[in-house]
């Protein structure tokens, strides 16, 4: 990787969730030079922390994280991984400043869509003058980049179906529901909710098997960029459970959007396609046809 570092900015914080991309950021930030301070989530993260130094907060417990933030002089803030369940309101400790803002918080926690509570958090981390910054601001090299990454591209059934599940996963995004969706013959046959997008394949996987998709087309998976996103939080992001999910579920290809999207181990998830057989391609929503002609 290529990371892209300041220490003159201030020390960085990574808040952990679960999955890979913490790691991935967390090694990035070393190999740049810097010296992060882990700040796993109790109950989501799912990595070992050896090599950082680490501490185990509750999701909801803004005074802990406020006060790591301040104590180890915290000026960048960095939020990756994900955050299976959100926290009950008993579990919510805000901090001194925000106690007045207690409902709005909780009720933003509990029926908020994931852009609105990213941004709440994000305020709440800002407002002593830190800054939340991108994954991509640390690890450049996880951004999807335009076209096909390896051996197998799309065709023009494929490209029809790019289009259609795009629309249908940005008209989701709006709705700040979820950021997938998966097109068949130009037939919208799933959308992404709270469940994740492997839940997602799975179920096009069983809908396949007892013969409610077509057997004979394939389709395919598209995840966008909410069009009103917050760049700094919640990218979209596949790996290669999302390459091996999408073949389970007979699929012809992933898509996903150029440089608002992260790939987690490029070159194991290329490999995995190109041994599927099936495509993996970042889309340009700028350019005519996505960007795949």
């Amino acid at each position: 990787m290529s990371p892209v570092s300041d220490n003159a900015k201030g020390r960085l914080a990574i808040i952990a969730g679960s999955g890979f991309l913490p790691s991935y950021v967390a090694e990035a930030a070393q190999s740049g030079g810097e010296d992060p301070l882990i700040i796993a989530l109790k109950n989501e993260t799912d990595r070992t922390w050896d090599g950082f130094e680490h501490v185990v907060v509750g999701v909801g417990d803004f005074a802990a994280i406020d006060r790591l933030l301040e104590v180890n002089r915290i000026e960048r803030v960095v939020m990756s991984g994900g955050v299976r369940r959100r926290p009950e309101w008993r579990e919510v400790r805000p901090t001194l400043k925000t106690l007045a803002k207690v409902p709005s918080i909780v009720r933003t926690l509990m029926s908020g869509g994931d852009d609105t509570v990213l941004r709440m958090v994000i305020k709440l981390i800002e407002k002593d003058g830190r800054r939340v910054i991108g994954v991509q601001e640390i690890a450049p090299d996880l951004l999807a980049t335009v076209g096909p990454l390896g051996a197998v591209a799309p065709d023009a059934d494929d490209a029809k179906d790019i289009a259609r599940a795009g629309e249908a996963a940005e008209a989701l995004g709006r709705l700040d529901v979820g950021q997938g969706a998966v097109s068949v013959g130009g037939r919208i046959v799933a959308l992404e909710g709270v469940e994740g997008t492997d839940s997602m394949l799975e179920r096009v996987a069983g809908l396949r098997a007892a013969g409610r998709i077509s057997q004979r087309r394939r389709g395919v998976l598209v995840k966008l960029c909410k069009p009103q996103q917050d760049v700094r939080a919640d990218l979209p992001s596949i790996g290669i459970s999302t390459v091996e999910n999408a073949r389970k579920a007979g699929l012809a290809g992933v898509a996903v959007d150029a440089g608002r999207s992260l790939i987690l181990d490029r070159s194991a998830v290329i490999a995995a396609a190109d041994a599927a057989g099936i495509f993996v391609c970042g889309l340009d929503r700028g350019l005519p046809s996505w960007g795949l002609e």
